[in-house]
């Protein structure tokens, strides 16, 4: 299979590092010209480097705003008006005791993870739905289905962004804009490494023995038994994107090793 997307633009919100970036990058060494995003513009400018470094002779710029925004969101806009493949990745994480999380923690992982990808979502399919083409992804995650009792309120808007990903796709039914929410597992990205090693230091223990028990003790189900990588995140988004996958709208694609035990 040749994924060739030569002739497609892409956003990816937060994609300065973790999954976010290897999307770009996967998406970029396709062909596509690539925009990234991210809140500074010091981390923006360092991700475009290393992008053009890792895709040589690809189109790449980048936007830095905050997207947990409606201001960020109307800068992205403004700044690019129009795409044909967006991914809706940024988001945030961060274990906390449910009878210890406040209203503003409710409401912000809400804005950042949820109505993020609803102000971009609701902007960019209407050009996608006018030239009758387009890709929209929703990153999702294994805690849509099984909620982490331990980020009760992550979990929630993992839910709410496969709601709307299912929503939207029949929103647009009968076009060729396909809508998918793609669901990780525990992957080594940039903030779950920073809680690994956190754990470690204070275990006393090394990241891989802690890495090790956390898919143990957290993810019993699991079937791939490790942490998965960015870069194969990133595989299931760039297929998702591209012409081979027309008939691929309205689903949940699982990336996430096996840990959600049903057959479908």
């Amino acid at each position: 299979m040749q994924i060739d997307l030569h002739s497609r633009s892409a956003i990816i919100s937060g994609s300065t590092a973790g999954i976010g970036f290897a999307i770009a990058t996967g998406l970029a060494r396709a062909g596509a010209s690539v925009t990234l995003t991210g809140r500074t513009q010091a981390r923006v400018d360092e991700a475009v480097a290393s992008l053009r470094d890792k895709a040589p002779g690809s189109e790449v710029q980048g936007v830095a705003a905050d997207l947990g925004t409606r201001e960020g969101c109307d800068t992205l806009i403004h700044a690019v008006p129009d795409t044909d493949i967006l991914i809706n990745n940024v988001g945030i994480f961060a274990p906390q005791d449910f009878f210890d999380t406040d209203d503003d923690t409710w409401e912000q992982f809400f804005q950042v993870n949820v109505m993020s990808a609803v102000r971009l979502s609701r902007h960019y399919a209407r050009g996608m739905k006018e030239r009758d083409w387009g890709r929209i992804q929703f990153l999702s995650s294994e805690s849509a289905l099984n909620i982490p009792s331990e980020m009760v309120h992550y979990g929630m808007t993992k839910s709410a962004v496969q709601s709307v990903s299912r929503g939207l796709a029949k929103v647009l039914s009968g076009t060729r804009v396909t809508v998918n929410a793609i669901l990780p597992g525990p992957t080594r990205s940039e903030g779950v490494l920073e809680m690994l090693k956190q754990n470690a230091e204070e275990q006393g223990k090394a990241l891989e023995e802690v890495e090790a028990d956390f898919v143990k003790q957290a993810r019993p189900t699991s079937i791939l038994q490790r942490l998965a990588s960015p870069e194969e995140v990133a595989n299931m988004s760039v297929y998702a994107a591209s012409e081979q996958a027309s008939a691929t709208t309205g689903a949940a694609l699982r990336v996430e090793g096996g840990i959600v035990d049903t057959m479908a």
